[in-house]
């Protein structure tokens, strides 16, 4: 993080910048749970956003490249849950239209600037009347106090809703970024991962604020996986509507570096709050490996590690296995010396150089029964070092999916 910024944590998740409100509730597409969210605008927003790199996409994602391809400016995100809208062929690209054409009407906003977004059961088609009705009424009750409710609505087997917001100053004025997201099972590191809805009133340009958005993304959300699957609905969507009335942000300035920063927090902290939801998980299990030769080769170890069911069932059962993280380690395809390797749970050693086992089982059991695991690996050749989160593998994992559709 860019050692001049200054970030005040605030509450308001998605409407704790200016200009900005939401709401959730329950429409019937499920079981007595919120399933339709909405964030507004008071003035058109740059957009940018990030996809799921699925071959097969959802209908909300054809329909929101499209949106983009229209226009830079978005004034609201209507979003439903309990259901994918995917793999639904025509029908289900009309409905997904049909969610930006009434939110619009509901509105009294241009159809190009509403984008959509879906999340649920694939290979059902949604319940069309039910949502519409919601929609309108939703529209209606929008407040600045709505975020809860709208962080709510986006939920499937999440157990908590997920919400950050920041201030920090750019020159004489106050910037705020707020997010929510959804998401934890079917998370794999590749563009996006999961849900997430990110709103400021900063002012910055469209292609400056997709260049923000690229960079955050791949320190956060494509540092994640919960099961190394990757969803045919994946999004993270930034709308930036200006209202702080800052200088308009501009590439490779230090205004520029410190917006990166405060972006790259919140959705760290979104991306963690996902991985700390996983599934059936117990515990947040971080792998920071060091030493490497670049960010990237740093990047794919952790990767691999974070991956590995056998790594994530071993720190589930508080078993210090280094064999199965070196293993892993060797398959992600970086080129490595395995002789100088050194691995550690928290701060406690197992690993030297040269396979030198210095493995304390009663330390390195108290370091794995945490709730937040640190795995360290130090590769011993290099500068650079990334991270990735993950979650433990759990039997309640194969209950949840096992169950899924019931």
């Amino acid at each position: 993080m860019n050692e001049r910024l200054a970030l005040n944590e605030c509450v308001g998740g998605v409407t704790a910048p200016l200009g900005v409100t939401a709401g959730g509730l329950y429409c019937g597409i499920r079981k007595a749970k919120k399933d339709l969210a909405l964030i507004r605008s008071d003035v058109p927003a740059h957009v940018a956003a990030v996809f799921t790199l699925n071959k097969t996409q959802a209908a909300p994602i054809l329909v929101d490249k499209q949106q983009l391809e229209k226009s830079p400016l978005c004034s609201a995100v209507i979003i439903n849950s309990g259901n994918a809208n995917a793999c639904t062929g025509e029908r289900g690209l009309n409905d997904a239209w049909e969610m930006v054409d009434v939110s619009a009407q509901a509105l009294g906003l241009p159809r190009e600037q509403v984008m959509v977004s879906s999340t649920g059961v694939i290979g059902q088609y949604l319940p069309m009347e039910k949502i519409a009705a919601g929609i309108r009424q939703l529209s209606a009750q929008l407040t600045r106090e709505g975020n809860k409710d709208a962080a709510e609505g986006i939920m499937t087997t999440d157990t908590y809703s997920k919400e950050v917001a920041v201030q920090f100053t750019l020159g004489p004025s106050v910037v705020t970024i707020g997010g929510m997201a959804k998401g934890s099972g079917m998370i794999a590191p590749n563009m996006a991962t999961m849900l997430a809805f990110i709103t400021t009133d900063a002012s910055i340009p469209h292609a400056v604020l997709q260049k923000a958005l690229n960079y955050a993304n791949n320190k956060s959300f494509n540092r994640i996986t919960v099961d190394g699957d990757m969803s045919t609905n994946d999004m993270a969507l930034i709308l930036a509507n200006g209202l702080a009335k800052n200088k308009p942000i501009k590439d490779h300035t230090e205004e520029f570096q410190l917006f990166c920063s405060a972006l790259e927090y919140v959705m760290i902290k979104l991306a963690k709050m996902i991985a700390r939801d996983g599934e059936g998980a117990t515990k947040l299990i971080e792998v920071l490996v060091t030493g490497a030769d670049s960010e990237e080769q740093a990047a794919g170890a952790a990767r691999a590690v974070a991956n590995s069911n056998l790594v994530k069932t071993a720190i589930h059962g508080a078993d210090a296995n280094w064999g199965r993280i070196l293993a892993a380690v060797g398959y992600s395809g970086i080129d490595f010396n395995p002789d100088n390797v050194e691995i550690s749970f928290g701060d406690v050693p197992v690993l030297k150089k040269n396979y030198e086992v210095v493995l304390d089982e009663e330390k390195a059991r108290h370091a794995l029964v945490q709730e937040n695991v640190v795995v360290t690996i130090n590769l011993n050749q290099g500068h650079h070092g990334a991270r990735f989160w993950t979650c433990d593998l759990t039997k309640e994992y194969v209950n949840i999916n096992a169950n899924y559709r019931s």
